[in-house]
């Protein structure tokens, strides 16, 4: 228990001169900003996913099956723009490639835009979703969060791809003591389950009471703040802006 909650502290606060240095605080923020993110897009833009892929492809196979209350097309233009945004995050990604602060920085100062202009259209018709806001905001919603997935990749902090729990949840049961392993990151691991269940959960309360602007203008000011902060952090020359070896 020790162990895991020392691991939750370096990973909330990191100490010292480490590797990754204040990535992993960030890349929780931006794992809540998924939460939030996913909530809108599955409760409010006709179950379909912008930042969790698998599900988004398992979805468009239900649609094209027959089952009811989901759109194939909207699957589709989901996948076409969270690849799209993953394109544009690998080519940050090269131009960035000898400095992980300004990387951060560009892709969550393009997020923030993109957000931003979801909720001035959702704002325009009230939270109403039209068919027009349904695809405007699934493809800017898509858009940033393939940039954040690919730009997450890049950087490579160990347990906070901030999009994907799949791994995380496998490598906690499977790297466990119980299961012969030596458990690294334990407590960073579960506090990035708990990241995203933290957004979803804000996310769906905010939904369910007719606030999708304000869900919105949360996961904005999240990335806005994400973004300034690392611009601070980001200018002296230190270890952790340097590319992994």
């Amino acid at each position: 228990m020790r162990r895991l909650l020392n691991d939750a502290l370096d990973t909330l606060a990191p100490r010292g001169e480490r590797r990754h240095g204040p990535l992993p605080p960030l890349m929780l923020t931006l794992t809540v900003v998924t939460g939030l993110v996913d909530a809108v897009s599955y409760l409010g833009l006709g179950h379909v996913f912008v930042a969790n892929m698998t599900g988004n492809v398992v979805f468009l196979g239900f649609a094209l099956a027959g089952a009811a209350n989901l759109s194939a097309l909207a699957s589709v233009v989901s996948l076409a723009s969270f690849l799209l945004g993953a394109l544009a995050g690998g080519r940050l990604g090269t131009r960035f490639a000898t400095h992980r602060g300004h990387l951060l920085k560009t892709t969550t100062a393009v997020q923030t835009v993109l957000v931003a202009v979801t909720v001035a259209v959702a704002a325009v018709t009230d939270g109403r979703v039209t068919t027009t806001v349904q695809y405007t905001l699934i493809v800017f919603l898509g858009l940033g969060m393939g940039l954040q997935n690919a730009v997450a990749r890049r950087l490579g902090v160990p347990d906070l791809t901030t999009t994907v729990l799949t791994l995380t949840l496998t490598g906690l049961a499977a790297d466990s003591t119980p299961a012969g392993g030596s458990a690294p990151r334990p407590g960073r691991r579960i506090l990035s389950v708990l990241a995203m269940f933290l957004g979803a959960l804000v996310g769906t309360g905010l939904l369910l009471h007719g606030h999708l602007v304000l869900t919105l203008g949360l996961a904005l000011l999240l990335l806005a703040l994400t973004s300034v902060v690392t611009h601070r952090l980001s200018a002296a020359d230190a270890a952790w802006t340097r590319p992994e070896s």
